[in-house]
């Protein structure tokens, strides 16, 4: 059985920073021994990884991602092979995506045909949530199920009329079933029906750029379905979670039950912390590429979601990553927003992009691992075996230069899409090398990973309930 040592290093999880050398044997974390001690120097290795001057960090978790999903009559631009390889190159080792259930078909028909997308082509570890798109008996029966085979949440659209959208009866009964089963309900929360009549106005009257995207998908119909999300999951007495939180005010309805003692949480992402409506105003149809929903929101939002992070109103930072093309995908929406592919990029600059939260001031180094890496694994069942550097362990381990300086751009970016959009933005630190259950991944800034090393993971429940 292998043996590598990590030496040298600042070791950085949730809770600690510590000087320590790390074993690995048999793609698990064997110890952790102060760096030059007797314990550290005695241990003997195939494999030696000099980390002096570098942290030591988990692999990163992003709890949201998109691989192949159809939407408007396109497909996300990321197969599972290339986002997978994407999200090792930005320090992420486990992902968990959406199987989608297709309305009057089984859950168990839409798992299937997710297994048979990624089985084989990833190449660092995935789980998969199921949206439900269709709440009746049948898939109510199904929840419990799939809960007891290790997929563990249930997400759920108060958007998206006549695609996935499920009204509050069909939401209440979710929740409930969950409320039984140990599921956590995700929720998007926008109040869909009122956006489609705003869409409607805005397109009569002629707004018809990505801007308008933004005006349309008012901060007050997020808070609205936020309110009304928290309400149903009380009366469910279910756990809730807000996915993909991009304004003050729902911000608020979350803080107000978690106030209340209410398991309710929250998730944001990057691109809420750093974009702005700035970037879907850009000219001509340059604003496109931003357009995701919950759309961005003017820059005055950001400050809310930072202090979200740091007072535990957000728990989560993961990235939605749902990306088109700008040609001849997010271009089908020339002369009508609405018909713009919903999606951004964004699996392979998560970590980067909040360390650079470090380097500016608005989150300390065990929080950005916490909401990056542990959180997410336990929020989805899969603490301690993912999110943390502790003896027992999977070896998913990130070698990361705090001081190496990167520009951000599509011509250098690994995902398989056509923009960045975060293009020229400059940022502090950078992964130098990643393993994936003591496997190398990502050796000196040089991808070694294959497709298939990947395995599937089955998910416990909930760790916060």
């Amino acid at each position: 059985m292998s043996r590598t040592v990590i030496h040298g290093g600042l070791v950085v999880t949730a809770s600690d920073e510590i000087h320590a050398d790390v074993l690995i044997e048999g793609g698990r974390i064997v110890a952790l021994a102060a760096h030059g001690t007797d314990a550290a120097t005695s241990w003997s290795a195939d494999r030696r990884i000099d980390a002096t001057g570098m942290y030591v960090l988990p692999g990163g978790v992003d709890a949201h991602t998109h691989m192949e999903m159809p939407f408007g009559g396109t497909y996300a631009a990321d197969t599972f092979e290339t986002g997978t390889r994407a999200a090792a190159w930005g320090g992420t080792t486990t992902i968990v995506d959406f199987a989608i259930q297709t309305m009057g078909r089984s859950l168990r028909e839409g798992l299937d045909t997710w297994h048979a997308k990624a089985d084989g082509r990833c190449a660092v570890d995935y789980g998969f949530h199921m949206i439900l798109s269709d709440v009746n008996e049948s898939s109510l029966k199904e929840m419990d199920r799939l809960v007891a085979e290790g997929v563990t949440s249930f997400k759920l659209f108060m958007a998206y009329p006549g695609v996935f959208y499920s009204d509050d009866g069909r939401i209440l009964r979710a929740m409930q079933r969950a409320s039984g089963n140990g599921g956590l309900v995700m929720m998007h929360a926008e109040n869909g029906i009122a956006i489609d009549v705003l869409v409607e106005q805005a397109l009569a009257e002629g707004r018809t750029d990505p801007r308008y995207h933004g005006d349309v998908r008012k901060v007050a119909l997020e808070a609205e379905a936020t309110h009304r999300a928290v309400q149903l999951a009380r009366v469910a007495g279910a756990p809730l979670y807000v996915v993909h939180v991009s304004a003050d005010e729902a911000v608020d309805e979350i803080a107000a039950a978690r106030h209340k003692g209410l398991p309710v949480f929250g998730e944001t992402c990057p691109q809420y912390l750093f974009l702005s409506t700035d970037n879907l105003a850009e000219p001509g149809f340059e604003g496109a590429k931003y357009v995701c929903s919950t759309p961005l929101r003017p820059r005055e939002h950001q400050e809310v979601l930072w202090r979200g992070l740091r007072n535990n109103e957000l728990q989560v930072v993961s990235t939605d990553h749902c990306p088109f093309c700008f040609s001849g995908q997010k271009e089908m929406g020339r002369g009508d927003f609405s018909k713009i592919p919903n999606g951004m990029p964004g699996v392979e600059h998560r970590m980067d992009l909040l360390h650079q939260a470090v380097v500016d001031g608005h989150l300390s180094r065990r929080r950005w691992v916490e909401i990056a890496c542990a959180s997410p694994a336990r929020m989805f069942g899969l603490y301690p075996k993912k999110g943390t550097i502790a003896p027992g362990a999977d070896a998913d381990v990130v070698i990361y230069d705090p001081g190496a300086e990167q520009t951000i751009s599509a011509e250098t970016h690994h995902m398989a899409v056509d923009y960045s959009a975060y293009e020229g933005r400059r940022v502090t630190g950078q992964v130098r090398t990643v393993l994936s259950r003591g496997v190398p991944v990502i050796e000196d800034r040089a991808y070694v990973g294959h497709a298939g090393h990947g395995t599937y993971l089955p998910r416990g429940t909930c760790q916060y309930l």
